[in-house]
């Protein structure tokens, strides 16, 4: 490492510490045998930068895997604990001379230790006027040696590396500055050495402290999956080791608080997802089994006769109390329990095909190759094989060997057309003989042979059958309801216009009486009554008696009435005429919407994609004669959950006709864009947000703002999500950059155009919620972007068809430069109506997927 280097201005501290890393390393490989390392020059000016550094290089020597070379120990880098001890070691630890350091306040921050160790630091650190030299003097003393020293005890777990097993148990190194003045040396004996120690899963406790929940993942049989599963297990672990007593029952004679502490505990620190309690829950239960069962081999059996080692708690499980380690000893040390543990063992010698998966399981295998196998379909057959191999892909095992080999000519042999698989007669059941009741081989644990072969067909069937019910008897209420209001409303509308016409005769009637002698009020009234439709037409009428004047009003007014009467006979003939029309049109109407799709058309002429008039025909021969509906599941990948999709006979015809579409149209073709992005591999890069499930009508705000953040936790931060959003009658599309806190506004009418408040409301509220959890701060206020450049719908129905287009434009293009091809002043004229067709023939042969 050269002074010129070292002594540049801008070297930070991360850049020195990684030049040390790796100056070690290369003397650690070019000089194995060096027992001496002449540490880097600091330019004495930068004191604070050379305490960084001093600080980590403690550090080192704190969390280091291996305590006997002091090499490796330099050499191996936390970045957790480089971070801890930066914000806890800023001091002139020069100034300290501490020579008893138990950096309890560091470890009681991270760690739960269970093993007691110190480490000294006697002058930690110290200076030269103008090169400064690390010296580190570093001491391993067992738990007596503390108790002599009086000191207070600190747990410190030191995982053991395979070179510490090749160590003598008199061997010394030493590793020294070449410095005449100082010099420190590392000496650790065999007596000292411990084993890996209790798991006590600190990064969780940390996570749980910042309220950071990462989300579990499950694949499509509900296995867990990826690396937040993988905590989850190990935490679950602690849990049952730590707060679970030791007793020889069964677990569900366990108090039901117990379990409910260890589900809070794992809810706490994980978003587990809906029913994820009863399989927390079961997994609690088999790894409190699994540590029963390691104490007995490991702690018990094995010190049959030596009744000293058998009388405490080991020293790794210190937190077991020795009354319940008495009693657990004994129970296992009974004659039963022999009998018992003898049973289980010819049981356990019958397994012929031992899998080599460790901890991960069948459902982690399966998800590692689907990332590097896209594309392939993996059956439990190839799962099988693959979980016998070793690391370099050989099975040593010549049994399974012979299997593995009969395996691949089955698949080969299948691929090929000469043999035909059918439900559980597959490749394994070929290979290794059928299966016994209640399990299934090659899929791990908790799968039934029905659950894997049989579950879909019986359970979407009986599910749709209830769907179609429920929704029958829906609408039917709904129809009762509808029918019921507008009968009141006519009934109410109807006394009211008796009300009204009751006034305006009693007003007409006492001012007719002013103006005429003698006048009977009930001369009119029959009259009056058999016209209540018109309360105006009396406002003239007839005297039974007067003078001329009086006589010439009766004539005048009988003759009007007459005419009246005769035009009101007409008017009711025309409106009773009108009303026939209406029902017979109202019929048609109806008849026309039942044989829209029932009738089977000519669709030689519709204006409508070949692949969108086949599905059509068969929608007419298929589909409404059986009284059908398409239903389907999209994958998870899509929408960052599965989605039950149903489509009906009429959602197809209206989009042969371009006519308005709903969600569940849209949501299909997004499942097409979703297949254009993984085979682009682009799917790092865009996402889709469910439409269904934010658009209008869809739930409140606050919860349509959890969803949408839920999608959007699943992302890296670079992703860009597309979410079309319904207000009411009319598609719109959001483009949601939750890294940049940014929202792009696309809408395909004309016209200055806002964004709907609802739908603002949502993103922004969505993304606090995603900022919440990555533990961001945030902007104050959400960017919201018009793109006002997009093309315009020439008419008011195709909208969807137009945001369905723009989606298919934006992924097109592997730069992503929608922004600036939608800008203001880039606006297009219409799409013609090719590019329209082009989205609607995709969908139909996406649809055509679903139907084989």
């Amino acid at each position: 490492m050269s002074r010129r280097w070292i002594q540049n201005p801008n070297r930070c501290a991360d850049e020195y510490l990684d030049g040390i890393e790796n100056f070690i390393e290369f003397a650690r490989i070019h000089n194995p045998g060096a027992t001496r390392i002449r540490c880097p020059y600091f330019p004495e000016k930068r004191t604070f930068l050379r305490q960084r550094v001093e600080a980590r290089l403690a550090s080192l020597l704190m969390e280091s895997k291996e305590y006997s070379e002091a090499l490796s120990v330099l050499s191996g880098l936390i970045k957790e604990v480089r971070r801890l001890v930066d914000k806890l070691l800023l001091v002139d630890i020069d100034l300290m001379r501490i020579d008893l350091f138990p950096l309890a306040f560091i470890a009681r921050k991270r760690f739960d230790f269970s093993e007691q160790w110190f480490l000294f630091f006697p002058y930690l650190i110290k200076y030269k006027e103008k090169e400064t030299r690390v010296v580190l003097s570093v001491k391993m003393v067992s738990q007596q040696q503390t108790k002599d020293s009086g000191s207070k005890k600190l747990g410190i777990v030191a995982p053991q590396d395979k070179s510490s097993k090749e160590m003598k148990s008199s061997k010394k190194m030493k590793f020294a500055s070449s410095s005449a003045e100082t010099e420190s040396q590392t000496t650790i004996s065999d007596d000292l050495k411990t084993g890996r120690g209790m798991s006590t899963m600190p990064r969780v406790v940390k996570r749980k402290l910042q309220k950071v929940r990462p989300i579990v993942e499950y694949n499509k049989m509900g296995k867990g999956i990826g690396q937040a599963h993988i905590e989850m297990q190990s935490y679950i672990g602690v849990l049952a080791r730590s707060r679970v007593p030791l007793v020889d029952k069964k677990w569900s004679q366990i108090p039901k608080d117990v379990k409910e502490q260890i589900w809070e505990a794992v809810d706490m620190a994980f978003v587990v997802g809906q029913g994820g309690k009863k399989s927390v829950l079961a997994s609690a239960a088999k790894k409190w089994k699994d540590f029963k069962s390691t104490l007995t081999r490991h702690y018990i059996l094995p010190y049959t006769n030596d009744k000293e080692k058998l009388s405490h708690p080991p020293e790794t499980y210190k937190f077991i109390e020795k009354a319940q380690w008495d009693a657990f000893v004994a129970s296992r040390l009974s004659q039963d329990f022999e009998s018992v543990h003898s049973q289980h063992a010819q049981i356990r010698e019958k397994l012929e095909y031992n899998h080599r998966l460790s901890r991960k399981g069948y459902a982690g295998l399966e998800d590692e190759l689907e990332e590097t196998m896209p594309g392939v379909e993996i059956d439990r057959s190839t799962l099988w094989k693959r979980a016998r191999q070793d690391k370099h892909g050989n099975i040593p095992d010549p049994k399974v060997a012979e299997k593995a080999k009969l395996i691949d000519d089955l698949q080969k042999q299948v691929s090929e057309g000469k043999v035909r698989v059918d439900g559980s007669k597959d490749v394994l059941t070929m290979a290794l003989g059928p299966e016994h009741p209640g399990r299934l081989r090659g899929v791990g644990a908790g799968i039934s042979p029905r659950q894997y072969f049989n579950l879909p067909k019986p359970q979407r069937v009986s599910f749709d059958d209830r769907l179609k019910e429920s929704l029958r008897v829906l609408l039917q209420e709904e129809t009762k309801k509808m029918e019921a209001k507008a009968r009141e409303d006519a009934l109410r509308m109807e006394a009211r216009t008796k009300q009204l016409v009751e006034a305006e005769r009693e007003h007409f009637l006492s001012h007719l009486s002013q103006y005429i002698p003698n006048f009977d009020p009930n001369i009119l009234k029959q009259r009056i009554s058999q016209s209540p439709k018109n309360p105006m037409s009396s406002d003239k009428a007839s005297c039974s008696g007067g003078d001329v004047r009086s006589l010439h009003i009766e004539d005048d007014t009988a003759k009007d009435e007459e005419k009246k009467e005769e035009k009101r006979e007409e008017e009711k003939e025309e409106e009773k005429r009108e009303e026939e029309k209406e029902e017979e049109k109202e019929k048609e109407d109806e008849e026309k919407h039942d044989d829209k799709v029932i009738e089977v058309g000519d669709y030689s002429n519709m204006e409508a994609p070949s692949s969108l008039k086949s599905l059509c025909r068969y929608v007419e021969t298929t589909f409404l004669p059986e009284d059908k509906i398409l239903e389907f599941t999209i994958d998870k990948e899509v929408f960052g959950s599965d989605r039950d999709t149903f489509l009906l006979p009429e959602d197809i015809t209206q989009f042969a006709g371009m006519e308005e579409i709903g969600a569940t149209v849209v949501a299909v073709y997004m499942r097409h864009l979703h297949d254009v992005l993984k085979q682009a591999k682009m799917c790092s890069m865009v996402g889709f947000i469910d439409p269904a499930t934010v658009s209008a009508n869809s739930g409140t705000v606050a919860e349509r703002s959890r969803l949408v953040a839920a999608r959007l936790q699943k992302t890296d931060g670079e992703q860009i999500f597309m979410m079309p959003y319904n207000p009411g009658r009319h598609w719109i599309l959001l483009i949601v950059r939750a890294k940049k806190e940014t929202v792009y506004f696309l809408d395909p009418l004309p016209g200055h155009r806002v964004v709907d408040e609802e739908a603002k409301n949502i993103v922004n509220s969505a993304i606090k919620i995603y900022n919440s959890h990555i533990g961001r701060a945030g902007r104050k206020a959400v960017i919201w972007k018009t793109l006002s450049g997009t093309p315009k719908q020439p008419s008011s129905v195709e909208c969807g068809y137009y945001v369905m287009r723009f989606m298919r434009e934006i992924i097109m293009d592997p730069s992503l430069g929608f922004e600036n091809k939608y800008a203001k002043g880039n606006q297009e004229a219409s799409y013609p109506q090719e590019a329209i067709d082009k989205v609607r023939n995709e969908w139909a042969e996406t649809v055509f997927q679903f139907i084989k």
